[in-house]
């Protein structure tokens, strides 16, 4: 968490639709919030699945396609390995669960920061020890509860370093709450819409979508492949180094066993993200998050939002409007995020573009699996890097050199060499930031 910059049958859309706010707040809860500016619509949610240890998994690495497991670099525990707190001692840490430690607020509760002793958990003192987000949910509120179990359930069991830590829990009398690491920069949202925030450079970006594209492979290597159903930009929380966590599994269910490709179920998730097959039959396949995948690329090519009602008619789906303009290098540019302000590769932009295209796509089948998305997208950076030793270290496109723009844009040795690093100060924690 971090700062600012269910049953089988025929899919059922909730009629309690809310929308989502786009980043009015700095800290979200699971859930929908109300919102005069929203442009993000959640989807209705039933039941959370119980993650079940991969057959033949034997201790904590197992369960996973041997090819993919050795650069996922993540763990499937037996049973979560949380600190289990008192109410009393997040009471301690949060001073009281007062107003002035609140870092969000959403539809199932709030999210308060808190402090505790990194060795020992214990709480401490307001500006002592280790920074933590406690998400208190809402004790009346029976999805709260199921997505508070699904928490537990998956992201206790699951550690790999693109998925957000879960540290603990606490279930005393009618309270539930948990306890997250904090994330330094806040979400991807945030940084992409939030009035206030310094533009991400191109750099940074394909940074954030290779950590949020392994986060996703590892889910979907396990042999009970995980299905995460809610990936968004509001979901990808960036610690201090601009390293992408996915967070908040409330949604996440396990993926088809045998010869099925799909599971059937009440369809949740987030309008705008969630794959078109989902939306119109409730049929969920792990290929339904590719789709996920591309809308986030999208929007960070573009800069625009997946959905804004207050767009002209026929741009309103950033998808719809989008997609010529992906498929079509010469239009291209007219697609590309103006605060980029020019300085991005045009090849490493032109490659993105094609992924982005093939995530969308509107079978499953036609879609690559986040192995072959992870891939590309390290081939698509390495590629900077060819270009640059090729070229004597220019690393600038003709198309670049063509519109004049300085080789140095494009010899940046670290992404905080470009001045994104002046963000920290405007960061309030990335759980924050979430619409659902």
């Amino acid at each position: 968490m971090g700062n600012i910059c269910g049953g089988a049958g025929k899919a059922d859309v909730a009629a309690d639709y809310r929308p989502s706010s786009p980043g009015t707040s700095n800290y979200k809860t699971s859930g929908s919030v109300t919102t005069s500016n929203s442009t993000t619509g959640k989807l209705s949610s039933g039941g959370s699945s119980t993650f079940m240890a991969s057959a033949g998994s034997g201790g904590t690495s197992g369960g996973f396609d041997e090819a993919a497991a050795g650069f996922l670099e993540g763990q499937i525990l037996e049973a979560p390995n949380l600190r289990t707190f008192t109410f009393l001692e997040l009471k301690t840490a949060t001073k009281n669960f007062r107003p002035d430690s609140v870092l969000g607020e959403g539809g199932f509760g709030r999210v308060y920061k808190g402090w505790v002793d990194e060795k020992t958990m214990n709480p401490t003192k307001s500006g002592t020890g280790m920074v933590v987000a406690v998400k208190k949910l809402n004790s009346e509120s029976m999805q709260g509860y199921e997505e508070w179990q699904s928490e537990i359930n998956f992201l206790g069991r699951l550690s790999h370093p693109n998925l957000v830590k879960l540290l603990g829990y606490c279930w005393e009398d009618k309270e539930l709450l948990l306890v997250y690491e904090f994330m330094a920069k806040g979400s991807l949202e945030n940084h992409l819409f939030r009035k206030g925030c310094a533009p991400l450079s191109w750099e940074l970006r394909l940074k954030i979508a290779i950590g949020a594209a392994r986060g996703l492979a590892f889910l979907h290597a396990s042999e009970k492949q995980v299905i995460y159903r809610d990936f968004k930009a509001s979901n990808i929380l960036l610690d201090a180094s601009y390293n992408a966590k996915l967070s908040d599994f409330g949604l996440a269910k396990l993926g088809p066993t045998g010869s099925n490709s799909h599971i059937t179920t009440r369809v949740m998730g987030t309008y705008g993200y969630a794959a078109p097959e989902y939306v119109a039959t409730g049929h969920l396949y792990v290929k339904s998050d590719v789709y996920g995948f591309g809308v986030v690329m999208l929007e960070m090519l573009s800069g625009k939002r997946a959905l804004d009602p207050n767009r002209p008619n026929g741009q309103q789906s950033l998808v719809d409007w989008a997609k010529p303009y992906l498929a079509d290098r010469r239009k291209l540019a007219r697609l590309m995020d103006p605060q980029f302000e020019g300085q991005y590769n045009s090849k490493q932009s032109h490659q993105a573009a094609q992924l982005t295209l093939n995530c969308l796509a509107g079978e499953p089948r036609s879609r690559p699996s986040m192995k072959e998305v992870l891939e590309t997208l390290e081939q698509i950076e390495a590629l900077k890097s060819r270009t640059r030793e090729a070229r004597g270290g220019n690393g600038t496109s003709s198309r670049d050199r063509a519109h004049g723009r300085s080789a140095a844009v494009h010899q940046r040795s670290s992404p905080r060499a470009n001045g994104d690093g002046r963000r920290g100060s405007r960061a309030t924690n990335g759980h924050a930031t979430k619409a659902r």
